[in-house]
């Protein structure tokens, strides 16, 4: 009789274009193994949104499992000893997976190795990424170069379909129960409006791609502009796996041709972000530019930030938005990271473990990449001096107010003229509107100009190495 072998699941959690699920089920039995490591390290446990969907993709995972004739077993604590211990308890004999790049995933990784056969396959980017090379054979820092590096080993190899049928392992032990984990929140249920926004799990991606594929053609226009449905959305079933890059590339390319090209780059720059993470396992904690470990940031005016009353309608409706669903409009995210570090001076990290925690997306790559981008610290990133100012931000990209009216609804009633200063409006405005500035909306937290001035003052004190 064949000896079985472990699947295991971690930000893969799908079965079509699964190169482990392929390899493990064409040899025999399965075990398919999810487990909840928050032990390596614990300070990067996933955070509460992402549990979250982790919760919901597992639990479809679990039920296309069993379509197939398995089940997924949950078990809990380290992985580098879980595994092995399922192994020997099960007697088999390799363990497939996918690769990670994230620190901890190649440390979990290595220490598996070590005690097992684990088998390791490509499936969780368009190309792993140590392949991307220059031409001496140094790994890129800079997007441009790299994504032209990485098109020329495009299109990726075609998506392979789900197999028809799994043999589960006899040996497989029951496992852990979802509500064991408790994942989802318990009292008060901050999330109890993420549901009307998302489906987790591999079918819930594949009807969302449908949805993007239709207005996928306006992509390059249309993802800028917060109250359109431009965007993919695709994010978090990217960032758990339930689509592979590879599915997306060639259904996009597919429908629209040439036009697809503005979001394949999308696409290609989550690559980039975790071949930086690759190269760099603390790019999520240091600043890459030495003038930035003297920046003198504060930390007043955090709270504010979160809850999204900065008194800037356009920052405060992205942090609303976050709060409510899990996730925040791209344009709107670059907005509201360069209103923390340079008009409030916060510190980056702070505003990266907080949309760690708070964002169903959270993927360490291309959170780090972009708060590094935002505060012009990171090896590829826009120069400090580009600071974003709020009122013009939000009447080029939410000229009508549409978006700022959805998120924060006590200005539903301002004109477009004030939708994105209301502090600006005449008294007569602010009564027909039911504003009441410092009230029912607040005064803004500082004044842009003042706000840029001072940023550009701090920038220089941390050249200088001034304190």
């Amino acid at each position: 009789m064949a000896q079985p072998s472990i699947i295991w699941f971690r930000n893969d959690l799908r079965l079509a274009d699964q190169q482990a699920v392929a390899a493990a089920c064409s040899i025999g039995p399965v075990l398919p193994v999810f487990v909840l490591d928050d032990e390596t390290p614990a300070r990067w446990r996933a955070g509460a949104a992402q549990r979250w969907w982790l919760h919901h993709s597992l639990m479809a995972l679990d039920a296309d499992l069993r379509q197939l004739g398995a089940r997924l077993i949950l078990l809990r604590g380290r992985a580098g000893t879980v595994i092995p211990d399922l192994a020997k308890a099960t007697g088999a004999r390799t363990v497939h997976a996918l690769d990670h790049y994230e620190p901890w995933a190649k440390a979990q990784q290595a220490e598996v190795a070590a005690a097992v056969d684990l088998r390791l396959h490509d499936g969780l980017l368009l190309s792993s990424p140590d392949r991307v090379r220059s031409g001496d054979g140094g790994r890129y820092r800079i997007f441009t170069p790299w994504w032209r590096a990485l098109q020329r080993m495009m299109p990726p190899p075609q998506p392979t379909p789900a197999p028809a049928r799994l043999e589960m392992a006899a040996a497989a032990p029951a496992g852990d129960t979802l509500t064991d984990w408790q994942l989802l929140p318990a009292n008060p249920d901050w999330a109890a409006g993420f549901g009307d926004w998302w489906t987790p799990g591999e079918r819930g991606g594949w009807a969302q791609l449908g949805r993007f594929i239709e207005v996928a053609c306006d992509y390059d226009v249309a993802r800028n502009l917060p109250a359109e449905a431009g965007s993919s959305r695709l994010s978090a079933h990217l960032h758990h796996g339930e689509l592979s890059p590879a599915q997306v590339w060639h259904a996009v390319e597919a429908a629209i041709g040439r036009q697809a090209e503005p979001y394949l780059r999308e696409i290609g720059w989550r690559d980039f972000a975790t071949g930086l993470i690759d190269q760099f396992p603390d790019y999520h904690e240091r600043p890459s530019r030495a003038q930035f470990d003297q920046f003198p940031h504060r930390a007043d005016d955090l709270d504010t930030w979160r809850r999204g009353q900065t008194g800037y309608p356009i920052v405060d409706a992205g942090m609303r938005e976050l709060w409510a669903t899990g996730w925040m409009h791209n344009r709107v995210r670059m907005i509201a990271a360069s209103f923390l570090v340079k008009h409030l001076l916060g510190d980056w990290r702070e505003g990266f473990a907080w949309f760690w925690d708070t964002l169903v997306d959270a993927d360490l790559g291309n959170n780090a990449l972009g708060w590094q981008w935002i505060m012009g610290s990171g090896v590829d990133s826009s120069p400090f001096n580009r600071i974003f100012a709020p009122v013009t931000q939000g009447e080029k990209f939410d000229p009508d107010g549409t978006y700022v009216r959805r998120w924060v609804p006590e200005l539903a009633k301002m004109p477009p003229d004030f939708i994105h200063r209301p502090w600006e409006a005449d008294a007569m405005t602010l009564l027909a509107a039911g504003v009441r500035m410092g009230e029912t909306y607040p005064w803004p937290v500082i004044d842009h100009v003042a706000a840029r001035a001072r940023a550009m003052a701090a920038y220089d004190a941390a050249k200088s190495g001034e304190q």
